[in-house]
């Protein structure tokens, strides 16, 4: 596997601090990374799926004022993870967020497993509106705090479901194995995701940061601040210029040439409203 830039990649995140395998600097990065780097779809509604390769990922998410989705947040962290030291396998989950009970979409989610001296880990930093701020043991059933929610696993025979504790009550994320994954599987569903015409990424912007208050969301027009107590608050933004200013100050993005303001019109049409 390629290394990793670890000294452009702890500036980006700020993490201070000496990289070693251990559950500790696991979990400060699992914080930081979130706080630093947004989950974005621009390049699929762009008309382009995003490279994978190392290179092109560090320059866009490390280089540039950008974010990605899974396979570039967690394809990143998987190099950055193995060069540290830590032991890593790369999973493959099925998203079941806001989808019937009977749903079995296809795998299209990409986490990792990190082994650590308490046991394996379940790591993933690009789930986008509720990415967890810290990573989760593999153990079943029991209620796990994150600096930016609870979660619990549950065992399925060969499957694990992840949870969202929402105050609402339990919200399944998705669903995934223990088989190892390679970076080629991954190719199939970033091409997918941003290419097929019944993708809700190749047709609506998605975008999500979370900062130590609380998290930032876009989906469909509508913009949410969800602050860790209290109520969260939404709003439409009608406009592209009010979108590139959202774009700009709150999500700290920039947005891709391809993306002219005809283009954002299309997107704040596309609202479901």
């Amino acid at each position: 596997m390629e290394r990793p830039d670890l000294d452009l990649y702890a500036a980006r995140i700020g993490f201070r601090g000496a990289f070693e395998p251990s559950l500790l600097v696991l979990r400060e990065i699992h914080r930081l990374h979130p706080l630093a780097i947004p989950f974005e779809n621009l390049a699929a509604l762009s008309g382009e799926a995003p490279s994978l390769a190392l290179a092109d990922i560090e320059q866009k998410l490390l280089r540039s004022r950008r974010g990605g989705w899974c396979f570039e947040h967690n394809g990143l962290l998987w190099t950055v993870l193995e060069t540290i030291g830590f032991g890593v396998t790369a999973l493959a989950a099925r998203v079941l967020w806001q989808q019937p009970a009977d749903a079995r979409p296809g795998r299209t989610h990409m986490l990792l497993l990190v082994a650590t001296e308490a046991g394996a880990q379940v790591v993933d930093v690009g789930f986008g509106g509720l990415t967890a701020t810290g990573p989760l043991a593999l153990v079943a059933d029991i209620e796990q705090d994150t600096p930016h929610g609870r979660f619990r696993l549950r065992c399925e025979g060969t499957e694990w479901l992840l949870e969202a504790l929402l105050p609402q009550g339990p919200a399944r994320m998705y669903r995934f194995d223990l088989t190892p994954q390679l970076p080629i599987d991954y190719s199939y569903a970033n091409w997918f995701l941003a290419t097929h015409p019944q993708s809700p990424f190749a047709t609506s912007l998605v975008l999500a940061r979370a900062v130590e208050a609380g998290r930032h969301g876009y989906r469909n027009g509508e913009y949410t601040w969800r602050p860790l107590e209290g109520p969260p608050q939404s709003r439409y933004i009608e406009t592209p210029t009010a979108l590139r200013a959202l774009l700009d100050d709150v999500f700290q993005l920039d947005v891709p040439d391809a993306l002219n303001d005809a283009r954002l019109v299309a997107l704040l049409h596309n609202t479901g409203r």
